[in-house]
């Protein structure tokens, strides 16, 4: 018997597909995105399903779990250490509408982790098993299966790759998704990729699909390492900061697309979250767009001033309008 693999078994290989980011990939975020370049597949933000199981929690979480149909197919992501509220969540997520659901157990946040969730997941195979299980299980209550799938890492302290990856092909998930350090490594060193093609011949005839995450610069970097390691699929994360057009090979960016990328995704932010997020999570993301051109570091210190988008706008018009020639000097940059 092999994975239920759902809408991943009508999708053509390689995969290459955008990572959820905690506080960065949400409803806005992924719509801002496709207008520019459009991954495989995309993730939520991580969840909380102990949070979705109590009424308080859910209202405050819903927002989370937005999406529009465009996005499609679009992955829900949950953490918890409950099986039973696990078994909830997926149901919920199922009669949301979601494609499918990933399970965070790669997560080193320490709040999480003692929550006994996300990369402490890694110390418990067991219960590792029994959330798959119960996500699988939550589903099919709510009238459809959905594919499973599972982020994590090498290990928790030390890479144990070879035995931990062979307790969750048990529980047969459609995919793994290994982000090539351990827990203790966090992003301090290199992403071993010689582990990734590892986990893929560990996995070879099990019907999982194998992805790998961690430091792949761009589409044409993330080809190579399929080439390389022969993974089914290629998560792509911190890269696409200040990039929507990183699911774009062939993408040539000018400053001023690249600024007024920066204004849309800012009119965006505000105009759906209003005042139910604050503005300053939208600047974390001008440190990427505002970069690899002279005068960057001096129109980052004004915009990270600004509290509208109304304001980013006035700002980045005034700079452009003052910067004709800069604009088309640099009409190719780095991205």
């Amino acid at each position: 018997m092999k994975p239920f693999l759902g809408f991943w078994g009508q999708l053509k290989k390689p995969f290459f597909v955008l990572a959820p980011l905690a506080n960065v990939t949400d409803a806005v975020f992924r719509k801002h995105i496709i207008r520019y370049s459009k991954p495989a597949v995309l993730w939520t933000e991580f969840v909380s399903a102990d949070g979705l199981c109590h009424p308080k929690g859910r209202a405050a979480l819903i927002r989370d779990l937005r999406y529009s149909e465009e996005e499609r197919p679009i992955v829900a992501q949950l953490f918890t250490a409950h099986p039973e509220n696990m078994r909830e969540a997926a149901k919920l997520v199922t009669e949301l509408g979601f494609d499918g659901i990933d399970i965070n157990m790669g997560c080193p946040d320490k709040n999480v982790m003692r929550q006994g969730a996300g990369a402490a997941c890694m110390k418990d195979p067991e219960l590792a098993q029994q959330l798959i299980f119960a996500a699988r299980e939550g589903s099919l209550a709510a009238g459809k299966e959905l594919p499973i799938s599972v982020k994590t890492r090498l290990g928790f302290n030390e890479d144990t790759l070879e035995e931990w990856l062979p307790k969750l092909l048990e529980a047969q998930p459609a995919v793994i998704t290994l982000h090539a350090r351990t827990k203790k490594d966090m992003s301090k060193v290199p992403a071993r990729w010689e582990r990734v093609q590892r986990a893929v011949e560990i996995a070879a005839g099990s019907g999982t699909l194998i992805f790998g995450n961690g430091d792949v610069q761009d589409i044409t970097d993330a080809e190579q390492k399929v080439r390389e390691t022969g993974v089914d699929g290629v998560m792509l994360g911190r890269a696409i900061f200040g990039n929507p057009w990183l699911f774009d090979k062939n993408n040539q960016v000018t400053v001023r697309e690249k600024l007024l990328a920066a204004v849309e995704h800012t009119k965006l932010f505000e105009e759906t979250w209003q005042d139910t997020k604050s503005f300053e999570l939208m600047k974390k993301h001008y440190q990427a767009y505002i970069n690899h051109f002279p005068k960057a570091k001096e129109l980052r210190v004004e915009l990270m001033s600004c509290h509208s988008a109304r304001e980013v706008e006035k700002i980045i018009e005034r700079f452009l309008g003052d910067h004709a020639d800069l604009a088309k000097k640099y009409s190719t940059i780095q991205i």
